[in-house]
């Protein structure tokens, strides 16, 4: 089976296939992405989605990637597909019109379910079924894959309505060992530099310090503040964010995946990416059926 990768970030869809399938290009805009991109893989990169010229794409059985969320998270202005970012969605759905692959992965934040009251979803679901796909969906969470951080995101599958097709959805989340920690909120920087530790909610991610013997906070690729990105966790008496290859590990990477640009482009490319055993999981049961 080929497949195109779109909205390819670091790899992490590249990283979960694997060898099951094997891919005839990506396609990826951010210079830091593609440095890290380029050098775990040889693919060609197409660049800019909306350039994409389909008569150009060699034929492909497969469709993945994240397509950008932060028109639709609820941490953003929410402005859907009057966001540009948003209407990126439709060029997906151009090249699957025109290629037509089988299948199709996509992956997006929670918050895109509920966007615009479910509209936005439903149009989403109704494009894919016009162009002839049966869609499933499911809400997955990164801590039920063999990592501990709490990372909800939608997952699409869709197939081609010919024939037989794998049913991949529901994937029962099994509860991993990591539940069973308290985990959660104990202070607020300023408090815990203060007065030491107390419950207060009442501040941004980047100023909230977590108990590390908890499932992390979602990692994330644009925030403000010291831990922002990834939270601030109380270790050994002293309070500090997350190092990259912490966050590549509760990302599912190997160590030194994202190693040779800054901490600060490491932190925002991981916080971007998709969790790799989440997509080891899906493809698992896409793939070998």
């Amino acid at each position: 089976m080929k497949y195109l990768s779109l909205f390819s970030g670091i790899g992490g869809f590249e990283l979960g296939i694997g060898d099951r399938a094997e891919c005839i290009g990506y396609s990826e805009i951010d210079k830091y992405a593609i440095q890290i991109y380029k050098k775990h893989f040889k693919h060609k990169n197409y660049g800019d989605i909306t350039t994409i010229q389909t008569k150009q794409l060699p034929d492909f059985d497969l469709l993945v990637g994240g397509f950008p969320c932060q028109s639709f998270s609820i941490a953003g202005k929410r402005k859907g597909f009057d966001d540009t970012r948003g209407t990126l969605f439709f060029d997906i759905a151009r090249i699957l019109a025109d290629k037509r692959p089988e299948h199709l992965v996509l992956e997006n934040v929670k918050g895109l379910l509920s966007h615009d009251g479910g509209k936005t979803f439903q149009t989403i679901i109704g494009v894919l079924t016009d162009l002839g796909y049966l869609v499933e969906w499911q809400v997955l969470n990164s801590k039920n894959f063999g990592v501990p951080q709490n990372r909800e995101r939608v997952f699409i599958i869709g197939h081609l309505g010919k024939g037989s097709r794998p049913k991949v959805f529901p994937i029962t989340q099994s509860s991993e060992s990591y539940l069973k920690y308290r985990g959660g909120v104990i202070s607020t920087r300023e408090q815990w530099l203060k007065d030491g530790k107390n419950n207060s909610r009442n501040f941004s991610q980047g100023q909230r310090i977590y108990n590390k013997d908890g499932i992390s906070q979602c990692l994330a690729g644009n925030a403000g503040g010291q831990g922002g990105k990834t939270g601030l966790y109380e270790v050994d008496t002293k309070i500090r964010r997350l190092t990259p290859i912490e966050c590549e590990r509760l990302q599912g990477f190997p160590d030194g995946w994202t190693k040779g640009i800054s901490d600060t482009q490491r932190y925002k490319c991981l916080g971007n990416a998709v969790t790799v055993p989440v997509i080891k999981s899906i493809m698992e049961r896409l793939l070998n059926n």
